[in-house]
């Protein structure tokens, strides 16, 4: 007769010993334990976490008055200041979902948005309420606005029907911290180009915020009480998940609305900064940075990049100027990095140039990341770690977002094969380190913001002189990539100069989106009348070489 085995899974979950995750818990525990410690500086003006937590109730309490509810959405077009970082907290606390709006996109966009995304109150920061005031009439249904007075912010004027302090001083500072009552109910709501001209709004998931806000201190093994400098912007993959990083931390957030390089060296000296996260433009920026605009400061400064991987002189640089750069990867629908280049001790002593080639790679699964492979896009089997077996990357794992808003399509497809479809292509080495090698979708990645080539291309081909188009990244120093267009254009057409299908563009684009070259020609096709994308890629590159020798 066989023994019988220990009961251990009949014991019960009970409320005293499970409690859904969510980053919400974070913010009380920084408060409780570190009630005066710096928790946003921005300007002259510094709120303690014990602070911040009272805003942040106030915050989730004044939205309740107003009707705010479980499954409701609260947009919020701002800059990096504290009242972003407040909503982070405070919107989700209400049960509603928070959606930081891009302010690079034009009116049009930004309506789409605010219709799709079902938002009953807006958020606006004085500097942008022209852009939601020429969005707000394309939207049908009713909308609620705050205004944010910033004194810094630059024009615009209030179109709500209160400000944010007035707002807030109607909220209850002792309002309940109320957490979700299921960790797999929404937190937030952001919006990834589309291939097609419209966004796709991806979902997180509390769940996933936490782990990932957990999941980002300890791959990058922040430590206790870092000093986080915004250069990148809260609005993009909820500045991956580091407004939660930071409570969980009881850091200190350093809030500027501009990216400037005097800006940035005087809170490394004067805040004394201890890690950053940015496009590789932030570096070009400290780069450049005129010798007045300089500041010496005794800290290492670390900093993660995504986006294209910074070159050998890049890096030795940001060395010397106390900087250690990181190289990351990840996408929207993975709540911004999952991918980290994991640095190894054994790599310190090689020449700057194979640091810098190993740096390029994208690198390995981050702490909260179940599964990353390189697998045959159709039959999904992982391919050789050799370097050079193309595949597609998936992802799986609890970072992974729910799906897409109100698209069940665009879900199942990216789901398929049971993990996330990334339609990046890469290769994975021996090490089993994952490199980058072409993006299928074709998005180019210009100062950490996605430009669908396709939405491009639609709006060249409506141009009456161009018959065909294409258009890839072009390597640029600044900026990463930038967008090259290719066109064909009709003999019978009159022959528009660059100059003007540029300004095509740009008044139907915004202007980040739009190319910063064109070039006119035959293009490359197979047999079946299909452009040859990687042959223009080259041709891209190419260029980009000889304009800078």
């Amino acid at each position: 007769m066989p023994y019988p085995r220990a009961p251990y899974d009949e014991l019960p979950r009970r409320d005293a010993n499970h409690t859904p995750l969510s980053p919400l818990s974070f913010l009380p525990r920084a408060a409780a334990v570190h009630p005066e410690h710096a928790a946003v500086r921005y300007g002259e003006r510094t709120y303690s976490w014990a602070e911040t937590y009272q805003r942040c109730r106030r915050l989730a309490s004044a939205l309740r008055t107003w009707g705010v509810r479980r499954g409701d959405t609260v947009a919020i077009l701002a800059t990096n200041t504290p009242p972003m970082f407040e909503a982070h907290f405070g919107v989700p606390a209400t049960g509603a979902v928070l959606n930081a709006l891009n302010y690079r996109l034009d009116p049009p966009a930004i309506a789409f948005i605010l219709e799709h995304g079902c938002s009953d109150v807006v958020l606006v920061d004085r500097e942008y309420a022209p852009l939601l005031a020429e969005a707000l009439p394309k939207v049908e249904r009713p909308l609620r606005v705050v205004d944010l007075d910033d004194p810094a912010a630059p024009g615009g004027e209030r179109i709500g029907e209160i400000e944010y302090e007035d707002f807030l001083a109607g909220g209850d500072p002792e309002a309940p911290w109320e957490l979700p009552d299921d960790e797999w109910r929404a937190i937030a709501l952001n919006y990834t180009s589309g291939t097609t001209g419209n966004p796709k709004g991806v979902v997180y998931h509390h769940r996933g915020a936490y782990l990932n806000a957990l999941g980002n201190a300890l791959t990058w093994n922040m430590g206790h009480h870092p000093v986080y400098l915004w250069t990148l912007p809260m609005f993009h993959c909820n500045g991956w998940c580091f407004p939660w990083t930071l409570a969980a931390l009881a850091g200190t957030s350093i809030c500027q609305r501009k990216v400037e390089a005097a800006d940035i060296y005087r809170a490394f000296a004067e805040d004394g900064v201890t890690h950053l996260c940015g496009a590789p433009i932030v570096m070009q920026i400290l780069l450049a940075a005129k010798e007045s605009e300089k500041r010496t400061f005794p800290q290492q400064v670390r900093m993660l990049t995504a986006a294209a991987p910074p070159p050998a002189p890049v890096l030795a640089r940001m060395s010397r100027a106390g900087i250690e750069v990181t190289h990351v990867y990840g996408l929207t629908e993975t709540y911004g990095p999952a991918v980290v280049c994991a640095w190894k001790d054994e790599w310190n002593g090689l020449e700057i140039d194979e640091q810098a080639a190993l740096k390029a790679r994208q690198g390995v699964a981050s702490l909260p990341l179940e599964e990353l492979t390189v697998a045959d896009a159709e039959s999904l089997q992982p391919v050789p770690s050799d370097g050079e077996t193309l595949g597609e990357v998936l992802f799986r794992g609890n970072i992974v977002m729910k799906g897409y808003l109100a698209n069940p399509k665009a879900t199942e497809e990216a789901f398929a094969g049971g993990a996330f479809r990334s339609g990046d292509l890469g290769v994975r080495h021996p090490d089993g380190y994952l490199e980058l090698r072409d993006r299928s979708k074709d998005i180019i990645i210009s100062g950490g913001e996605n430009i669908s080539s396709i939405e491009v291309e639609g709006v060249l081909y409506a141009h009456p002189a161009v018959t065909a188009a294409a258009v890839v990244a072009m390597p640029h120093e600044r900026w990463g990539e930038t967008p090259c267009a290719f066109v064909e254009l009709d003999p019978s057409a009159p022959a528009p100069e660059e100059a003007e299908l540029i300004a095509f563009c740009r008044e139907r684009l915004a202007h980040f989106k739009c190319p910063r070259a064109v070039v006119f020609g035959e293009l490359p096709k197979t047999s079946t009348g299909q452009i040859k994308k990687l042959v223009v890629r080259e041709r891209a590159r190419a260029l980009a070489t000889s304009a800078s020798t």
